[in-house]
């Protein structure tokens, strides 16, 4: 077989590795997750069943589930000393890049750091887990002049993390959204984050280099960035009409509108875009933002008679988190903070059976050159 005949731009479609964390069956619509859908889930299940599950390859019983969130609440807390880095950075430091420094720095603080058999692996990723979210919300306070926010261990873990974000305690309603949120961006099979953390852990890279490169992966608006250029979309359309003269106007220009189209769900609604619609109409009704609820269905209408585009998750996620007070330079952040169970997984299943990723090219420059 030729070089020509295996070439895929952007490896569209090619068999990167064997796993048994997830996979995407487009023709029956399910995203699988160790063998259980991922909708069903997120409908029936809270995201630490989902940590269980994604780490020790089964759903917790209810002993099993007390013990993981009580030993993630005993690494809530960051090093001493650790928040005033932020101070060094630039203000206008996007919260992803502060992200990227705060793993980063983790690995540091880490006494096992280059042991990576399964069970050190996996002690690692709890307290990834376990500090990412504090990580997300006091870096951007910091960053912002805003006083940062301990943890409250009397919280459940994703009510807690929104907490630390807004500085106040949400109700029970607006913690199940978040939560439910986390659960579909947890886990999403071989994104490009997640190929980027598999190859750099196919080094013998510990946990923290593998996640500080997934960063790096998630923050363009190619993969997680999306959510929020569509939240800014919505705030300047305004209006149900405002917002269809200007996806009609990027589609005139011929710009990529965010929000809508997937390299997998390409003749169908993402089912996890769907979940979150629903979370977002919920919501919506009541925060007495129904107008926001409409402004996203007619824009799915639109885009989808006019260009045959379905929306992904970020375009239902977005409204979401705005209703429930996230300020949209974290979104992303979040969408990693949620992400960070599924990437641990793949190093601990990338250690396990390892083999160092080493593709090849098709050359198409010159040859025959003398100096």
């Amino acid at each position: 077989m030729t070089q020509q005949s295996t070439f895929k731009p952007g490896l569209d479609g090619v068999i990167a590795a064997e796993t048994g964390i997830s996979y995407l069956d487009v023709e029956q619509e399910e995203i699988v997750i160790r063998g259980y859908d991922l909708i069903e889930l997120s409908e029936k299940k809270q995201y630490l069943d989902l940590v269980h599950l994604l780490l020790h390859d089964a759903l917790p019983q209810q002993d099993e589930r007390v013990t993981l969130e009580n030993k993630l609440k005993a690494e809530y807390a960051l090093p001493q000393g650790f928040l005033d880095i932020f101070k060094q950075l630039p203000k206008a430091t996007h919260p992803m890049d502060a992200l990227r420094t705060g793993i980063s720095m983790l690995g540091g603080y880490d006494d096992d750091l280059n042991n990576w058999d399964k069970e050190s692996t996996e002690d690692k990723a709890i307290r990834l887990l376990a500090k990412i979210p504090n990580i997300v919300a006091n870096s951007y306070h910091v960053l912002n002049g805003t006083k940062p926010v301990t943890p409250n261990e009397d919280l459940p873990y994703s009510a807690n993390f929104l907490y630390m974000i807004t500085g106040k305690e949400p109700t029970k309603q607006e913690a199940a959204y978040f939560d439910q949120s986390l659960m579909v961006y947890s886990e999403h099979e071989m994104p490009n984050s997640t190929f980027t953390a598999r190859v750099i852990a196919s080094t013998n890279a510990d946990i923290y280099g593998a996640l500080t490169g997934a960063v790096a992966s998630l923050k363009g608006n190619l993969h997680g960035g999306a959510n929020e250029a569509v939240m800014y979309m919505l705030l300047e359309g305004k209006t149900i009409d405002g917002f269809q003269h200007l996806l009609y106007e990027k589609l005139k220009n011929k710009e990529k509108i965010m929000g809508f189209g997937h390299r997998v769900y390409m003749k169908k609604m993402d089912p996890r875009a769907l979940l979150m619609k629903e979370a977002l109409k919920e919501l919506a009704e009541e925060k007495d933002r129904m107008d926001l609820y409409e402004m996203c269905d007619a824009g799915e209408t639109l885009m989808r008679e006019e260009k045959g585009l379905y929306p992904n998750l970020d375009y239902y996620a977005a409204p979401v988190y705005y209703l429930l007070d996230i300020p949209i330079d974290l979104y992303t952040p979040i969408f990693y903070a949620a992400r960070t169970v599924g990437l641990c997984s793949h190093v601990v299943e990338q250690h396990a059976n390892n083999r160092l990723f080493r593709p090849r090219v098709q050359y198409n420059g010159p040859r025959g050159l003398h100096p």
